[in-house]
């Protein structure tokens, strides 16, 4: 009875503070990570799975805000200059200031934001998954009608997230993250991981899905919950995410 009437009071507190359309922003969240673990392996938020989905977002119109565990700056890897979207965006002064400048989850109102997106790289495994304010936030804007997505190693920022009546986010839903099939299972750095997504998902009720061939664009969509197992499918999910947003 008193989960049904925090779960009650949730939904009135919810109700009363919608976004109204003109704030038409969306929440990336990020890590502060810098090492897998306590190995001196440097980890970091992977650029392609951040600047193109942020790309596609822009262009659609959106205002797109960086979260962390501790807020500042971010780590980055995975990066290629040879991707003229990538390269537009490391030379992009405005653009370098935001991950530079990520906000913490306290300096967040959830309210205001229509979709959030958890974006990959090793450093997405830690100081994310544990941390329960962006846990909350994240749970806020998907009960007042947001969409939650997430990319590839980002998708590990979503196995602990909760509603009000104790049901995982993803339970019963088709969800998608980098798989173990694509991890080298005996290497150091995935021995410091704090789990392996595949398993931790399934878990908890997840109906987790991959493609076998990798690197093909793929992701699941299942009613606001969007999420790609790799790189290859950001820019599918940006995508989905407008739309779904779109079609609300």
């Amino acid at each position: 009875m008193q989960r049904l009437k925090s779960y009650l009071v949730f939904f009135l507190v919810v109700g009363l503070t919608l976004p109204v359309k003109s704030q038409n922003k969306i929440l990336f969240v990020t890590s502060n990570q810098h090492t897998y673990g306590d190995l001196k392996k440097d980890a970091a938020n992977h650029f392609e799975e951040i600047v193109v989905a942020f790309d596609e977002f822009k262009k659609a119109g959106y205002k797109v805000d960086f979260v962390s565990p501790e807020g500042g700056a971010i780590p980055l890897g995975y990066i290629r200059t040879s991707d003229p979207v990538q390269k537009h965006y490391l030379y992009d002064s405005s653009f370098m200031n935001l991950l530079k400048n990520t906000k913490r989850p306290d300096e967040i109102k959830a309210s205001g934001y229509l979709a959030v997106y958890y974006s990959g790289g090793g450093a997405a495994m830690f100081g994310v998954p544990d941390n329960k304010s962006i846990q909350e936030l994240t749970s806020f804007i998907y009960l007042k009608g947001g969409v939650v997505s997430a990319i590839c190693h980002g998708t590990a920022g979503l196995v602990n997230v909760k509603l009000p009546d104790g049901k995982y986010i993803y339970e019963g839903k088709k969800i998608s993250g980098f798989p173990d099939a694509f991890e080298t299972l005996d290497a150091d750095y995935y021995k410091q991981f704090p789990f392996s997504i595949e398993k931790k998902l399934k878990e908890n009720g997840g109906e987790y899905k991959y493609s076998q061939r990798g690197w093909d664009g793929f992701y699941v969509y299942d009613g606001r919950l969007v999420s790609g197992q790799d790189p290859s499918g950001s820019r599918l999910v940006a995508q989905k995410v407008i739309e779904t947003i779109k079609n609300q």
